[in-house]
């Protein structure tokens, strides 16, 4: 292993260097590090700062140096990770390839498979979205109809599915399908489909915050070659499974992660005057902002376990907490507000309050998506704390 104090030095000198000074501040509300062929680059500086950062592998720094990856050990991920928080740098990619998919590649995929899909999600150059839920297959996830006929060297798809998060932007999307119908469980197979797909269809999803990343998906006739298929046949829902346990373990630094966008002392420190007359309001934001700082401690803690093979289960854990304290945040910053809280337009309202208000509508379908809160907490209750089942 590398000297850990030498290649500190090394991270820090290389960021000091190659990071630019506009990727050293938060995200505006407009902007985050997506890439794709159907994304265009809003700023300069994050596409120069993204191809710096794959060149190293560092976007995937934990993936094998033979795919793209940083090839790095847990101690260097940790003093890259340090040393990206010290200088505010933002993330240089976020997608569900980095997040999902390429780990489950990684664990089944094939070596060709590995070869031509991951190289191009640490370069950014394909963006994947999440084809699981269905209209009649929600928590029930294996319930799902969307069928794949198996025609040898391909397969033929056909269905929908719903809440797909990004479809509208995304290149390819991996999928659950049924390939047997005489089992549920043990008759779901595990995808991956071009978007560029005849028969493949999009249709975004308005939400009540004004804007949305969820689409419905239609399928019809979906032509699908045979080597897109990840793992054996009809053992999709294992692979599935473990997905979602990666899905849920980054839940606290993706697309709804704690304290996304708002600063809640920022927020008490501008209604002040409301504040001093409401103690209780006071003491309940104290209570949330230690809840928060537990809660990090418990992502470091599971992160932990999973990185050293212990139960996985508890990734449920931090999956149900970030969707409670990003809700109960969120309640927080609108009651502090008052009125002000519930802007949505006009001159009354400046650019913060309307996205605290939007923010706070946008938190209520963070306990249903990547698994609901119900199912979480039957998984905690189970794996986590040995419950029986009645």
């Amino acid at each position: 292993m590398t000297d850990l104090s030498e290649f500190r030095r090394e991270v820090r000198d290389w960021l000091a260097e190659n990071c630019p000074p506009s990727m050293r501040t938060p995200f505006p509300e407009d902007e985050a590090p997506l890439f794709g062929r159907r994304i265009p680059t809003k700023n300069p500086d994050s596409k120069l700062w993204l191809d710096r950062m794959a060149a190293r592998g560092w976007t995937a720094p934990s993936w094998p140096k033979a795919y793209g990856g940083g090839g790095l050990a847990p101690a260097e991920q940790t003093i890259l990770r340090e040393e990206l928080d010290a200088i505010g740098a933002r993330p240089p990619l976020q997608t569900m390839g980095l997040w999902m998919l390429g780990p489950i590649l990684l664990e089944f995929g094939t070596e060709e498979q590995k070869q031509k899909h991951l190289p191009p999600i640490i370069r950014g150059e394909i963006f994947w979205c999440q084809g699981y839920s269905e209209p009649e297959a929600g928590s029930d996830l294996a319930s799902l109809r969307t069928a794949a006929e198996d025609k040898g060297d391909h397969f033929i798809v056909n269905g929908q599915k719903i809440w797909t998060s990004f479809a509208d932007k995304a290149d390819w999307i991996f999928c659950l399908v049924r390939t047997d119908t005489s089992q549920k469980h043990g008759g779901i197979s595990f995808l991956m489909i071009d978007m560029d797909s005849p028969g493949v269809t999009v249709r975004p999803i308005g939400l009540i915050s004004g804007s949305s990343p969820f689409c419905e998906t239609f399928l019809t006739d979906v032509v699908v070659p045979r080597e897109n298929l990840v793992g054996p046949l009809n053992a999709g829902w294992t692979v599935a499974m473990k997905l979602l346990q990666h899905e849920r373990q980054n839940a606290s630094s993706t697309s709804f992660g704690v304290g996304e966008g708002i600063d809640l002392m920022d927020v008490a420190r501008k209604t002040k005057d409301r504040c001093d007359t409401d103690p209780f309001l006071v003491q309940r934001m104290a209570l949330h902002l230690a809840e928060e700082e537990a809660f990090q401690h418990t992502v470091v803690r599971v992160n932990e376990d999973v990185r050293v093979g212990k139960p996985a289960a508890a990734v449920s854990i931090l999956k149900y907490l970030v969707a409670k304290i990003n809700q109960d945040r969120s309640e927080l910053v609108v009651e502090a507000r008052g009125l002000a809280g519930l802007g949505w337009s006009g001159p009354a309202f400046d650019q913060a309050m309307q996205q605290e208000t939007r923010h706070w509508l946008r938190t209520k379908a963070n306990s249903i998506e990547g698994g609901t809160s119900e199912i979480n907490l039957n998984i905690i209750s189970k794996r986590v704390l040995g419950l029986p089942d009645q």
